[in-house]
């Protein structure tokens, strides 16, 4: 069964509207990029990148991963986990749901796991 994520419409919306946030999706959407990678990708400095980053974070739009480098160094990559964002109409009410890309690949597990005649 698909469930998707209901988001605080206006701060989605408004999120998406940021020029910024939505270069840094599509720039991390592409491979896990590093802050500094984003920040030459997006054109902005590492502060904007880092509030950015943040922000999306918060709303379930970006994630942080933390990869160990072969000589034992730390850093964080983003990774945009977006799949589609969805603004609908019911009645007077606006709604966006953000499909993310696990949520999708849990319900093609299910589909699959339904049609093969469950476990």
């Amino acid at each position: 069964m698909h469930t998707d994520r209901r988001c605080d419409t206006g701060s989605v919306l408004d999120l998406l509207a940021d020029p910024y946030a939505r270069k840094i999706l599509t720039a991390a959407n592409e491979e896990p990029m590093t802050a500094k990678a984003l920040s030459e990708a997006c054109d902005a400095s590492l502060p904007t990148v880092y509030r950015r980053v943040a922000t999306l974070d918060d709303h379930g739009l970006l994630e942080e991963e933390t990869v160990v480098d072969p000589d034992g160094s730390h850093r964080s990559i983003y990774r945009t986990t977006v799949e589609s964002v969805r603004a609908t109409f019911d009645g007077d009410e606006l709604t966006v749901a953000v499909d993310t890309r696990d949520e999708l690949a849990d319900n093609f597990a299910d589909l699959w796991s339904d049609l093969r005649g469950g476990d």
